[in-house]
């Protein structure tokens, strides 16, 4: 070890005792806080006197409970944070920072040295930096800057001055193994050490790797909506991760992780990059799925198809009756005309088409749809929309009073009255009384009047009714919705109109048409948004249709919008109708839209990126990163039975050699039942379905639109014939597909292979061996 690694050992040393120092404090700080907050629960009422004897001795007392509250509250946070920042001391124990810059401030002689890490750290006096945590601001220049000028943002101005040098650390556990200088690049050697190793099943930080591209992500702060269109294994998701961390560091005083919101493309992938932002030593941000919100408020309603079991009939479901008329209404539904369709059908609403429901109470009409629709058009015109509704309802209401008024002395009443068990009698005599200012002790003395019981009843009764329409369910919003399609001049949508109202009828609303209805509802009602969440992330954007985006918008008016997508991983291209994303930069005003390109990708081996690039159009524009591996295989077989002992040999080798994530990838969720059906008899082997939240290191069977976002030490592609993929439409599935691998990639094929390889087996991009099995 030479003397520059030894000194930088010796300050690693410094750095690992000034870290013990502090966590030393901090458990005792935790422990005494823990301590706190349990008294402060436990004797609660002992510090507060209730007195609500006068007015003087009850704002005492409201007083009182307050200071104890903020007591306890205040106790809590103080818990919250000491244990969340011992925590992050804990982490950098074992790599306590991953980065150095020699940088001299324009007016300064001495340069300072500036190491950075996952998180600040100053000595015991406080004065000193010995880590600069990678979000601060001086920071940007350690992934920016070449040696030379370099200047960085502060909140007080712009500081130039001179970039030095760039070093890139790795330490393990308080070691010092390598130390790089890397003043043109950003850790290419540590790079490839990252990106060599075994694939676990979680997604990790890359704070001491990211790269300048990704740096713009990450710190970008302008306008409402960035858009990032990366190749697959650019980092995308990554970035956009670390970029919260860095919206939450810079912005801590004004948003926290409740106030941002992740759209992730399934649950498997929710648990997949659950483990970054904790890492990072920051709370993880509220995730979900576009799906799980549609069912949240649809679901109560009906039967609502997800994405992937439209996929499913869309990939399998060629004898299906009525398939083209579906793929058909996919595409049309999808479409930018068809929500500017939408938003002028609402519009005509306000003269004509607004359908009701009869109120019912007792099996009998009470106030009819006529009733309620003469009502609406007739009254209150100039008002808007949703408060025209709103009076409706008051009306519908009161006419509701006037009936219980008249059932009250209607025969059903009485015998109700004369039916009541000793049980609910009681009951209703201590609702009665409490209402009337009687004590609890003095209820057995109310004399219960017949008069107020009868209308008791009736209220109960009536109670059901009332709530409907509170809820505005006398709006008939499947009528509606069907009347959408009679509005629409073209031939083609009374077919799709047809098939619409089919399904609606049987209970079952179709994915494609999930988000145009319940935008057309939020429309009728005026939109529920939601003015906490701060920012979104929508992550796998290229599949979101434009009414998702729009709907997303208005829901969530305060957020700035993250967008991370990839057209060539347009798996539902065909029901989204977008090549790209043109269509979202029309959706803030000019100038609040920002877009990012990632060419280079670095998830795969340079020889998988070189074959897998081949597969799309304009492939060449994405630039692999420079790592050494082996180049794809393509084997054919002769049948299923072949293809399984293939695929067992194939996985055999795969474990010799060392790698712990293995995933045979299927087109669809049937082939991959299938194939789960034929080879977990050699083996340990796991199923991933639309409903698995997280897997063990192994051997997994997933369908092709399951894998997305995620990567695997290797993949075998289990049938990529010409019957399996020999359409444009599954194209982009099959790229998805073979883009998973991180090191090793097998294709197999059962009869030709297919046409999207020939461009990669002419230029002898994958190995063509013979026959097996």
């Amino acid at each position: 070890m030479n003397a520059e690694y030894r000194k930088e050992q010796r300050r690693v040393d410094h750095v690992l005792e000034e870290i013990n120092g502090e966590i030393e404090k901090l458990k005792e700080e935790t422990s005494r806080r823990k301590q706190e907050v349990i008294h402060t629960r436990k004797h609660f009422w002992d510090e507060v006197k209730v007195n609500t004897d006068s007015f003087d001795d009850y704002l005492e007392t409201i007083i009182g409970l307050r200071q104890e509250a903020l007591a306890l509250s205040s106790s809590q946070s103080s818990h919250r944070h000491a244990s969340k920042r011992l925590a992050t001391l804990e982490r950098m124990k074992r790599i306590p920072y991953f980065g150095r810059i020699d940088f001299t401030e324009d007016g300064n002689e001495s340069k300072e040295k500036v190491y950075i890490g996952v998180s600040s750290l100053t000595d015991e006096s406080g004065e000193h930096f010995l880590i600069y945590d990678w979000r601060a601001p001086i920071s940007s220049v350690y992934y920016d800057d070449q040696p030379g000028p370099a200047a960085y943002e502060t909140p007080g101005g712009v500081i130039k001055g001179e970039l030095n040098g760039k070093w890139q650390y790795l330490i393990r556990e308080g070691v010092l193994e390598s130390l790089f200088d890397t003043s043109l690049t950003i850790g290419d050697e540590i790079l490839q050490q990252v990106l060599g190793r075994g694939k676990d099943q979680k997604m990790h930080s890359i704070v001491a790797t990211i790269q300048q591209d990704q740096n713009r992500i990450i710190r970008h702060d302008q306008g409402k909506l960035l858009i990032v269109h990366g190749a697959a294994g650019s980092g995308k998701t990554s970035a956009a991760l670390q970029r919260i961390a860095y919206l939450l560091y810079k912005y801590r005083d004004r948003i926290d992780a409740d106030q941002i919101v992740l759209f992730s493309p399934n649950s498997l992938f929710s648990r997949y990059v659950s483990n970054v932002l904790p890492e990072l030593g920051e709370e993880n941000m509220q995730q979900v799925t576009f799906q799980e919100y549609l069912d949240h408020r649809l679901g109560d309603s009906f039967a609502v198809e997800d994405a992937y079991n439209q996929l499913e009939f869309v990939l399998g479901g060629q004898g299906e009756p009525f398939y083209a008329e579906r793929l058909s209404a996919i595409r049309s539904k999808a479409s930018v005309a068809f929500i500017q369709s939408v938003l002028a059908y609402r519009r005509t609403l306000d003269t004509d088409g607004m359908t009701f429901k009869d109120i019912i109470f007792r099996g009998e009409p009470v106030v009819t749809a006529g009733e309620i629709r003469d009502r609406f058009y007739q009254t209150a015109l100039d008002l808007k929309f949703s408060n025209r509704l709103e009076a409706l309802q008051e009306w519908i209401l009161k006419k509701l009073k006037e009936v219980m008024r008249r059932e009250r002395r209607k025969p059903w009443v009485q015998d109700a009255m004369e039916m009541l068990s000793e049980h609910a009698y009681h009951n209703a005599r201590t609702h009665l009384a409490l209402k009337k200012g009687y004590e609890r002790e003095a209820v057995g003395d109310y004399e219960v009047e017949p008069d107020q019981l009868a209308r008791l009843i009736v209220q109960q009764k009536m109670k059901p009714v009332r709530n409907v329409v509170r809820e505005f369910g006398f709006i008939d919003f499947v009528a509606i919705y069907k009347g959408l399609f009679d509005a629409l001049d073209q031939t083609h949508w009374k077919g799709i109109g047809a098939l619409t109202a089919k399904a609606i009828d049987d209970g079952y609303l179709y994915h494609e048409d999930a988000t145009p209805f319940l935008f057309l509802k939020e429309l009728i009602l005026g939109f529920q948004i939601n003015s906490s969440v701060r920012h979104l992330v929508i992550d796998e954007a290229q599949d979101y249709s434009p009414f998702q985006f729009e709907f997303l918008k208005r829901m969530f008016p305060a957020a700035r919008m993250t967008v991370l997508g990839d057209f060539n991983q347009a798996i539902f291209s065909h029901a989204s109708g977008q090549a790209d994303f043109r269509t979202l930069t029309g959706l803030y005003g000019e100038g609040e839209t920002d877009t990012i390109s990632l060419k280079r990708s670095y998830r795969s081996t340079k020889p998988i990126i070189e074959f897998t690039r081949t597969l799309i159009p304009d492939g060449e524009d994405i630039i692999p990163f420079d790592r050494s591996g082996e180049t794809p295989s393509l084997d054919r077989v002769s049948d299923l039975a072949g293809l399984h002992l293939a695929v067992r040999s194939k996985i055999e080798h795969y474990r010799e050699a060392g790698h712990e994530s293995i995933a045979i990838i299927c087109k669809t969720a049937k082939e991959s039942a299938e194939a789960f059906s034929a080879l977990s008899q050699f083996g340990d082997v796991t199923l991933l379905t639309k409903g698995t939240l997280e897997h063990d290191k192994g051997v997994v069977i997933v369908p092709a639109y399951l894998s997305k976002g995620i990567e695997f030490d290797a993949v075998i592609i289990y049938d990529a014939s010409e019957d399996c993929y020999g359409t444009e439409d599954v194209r982009r599935l099959f790229y998805t597909a073979c883009t998973r691998a991180m090191h090793e990639l097998q294709v197999y094929t059962m009869g030709e292979p297919s046409p999207f390889m020939k461009k990669a087996m002419i230029e002898g991009l994958i190995m063509t061996g013979d026959s097996v099995g």
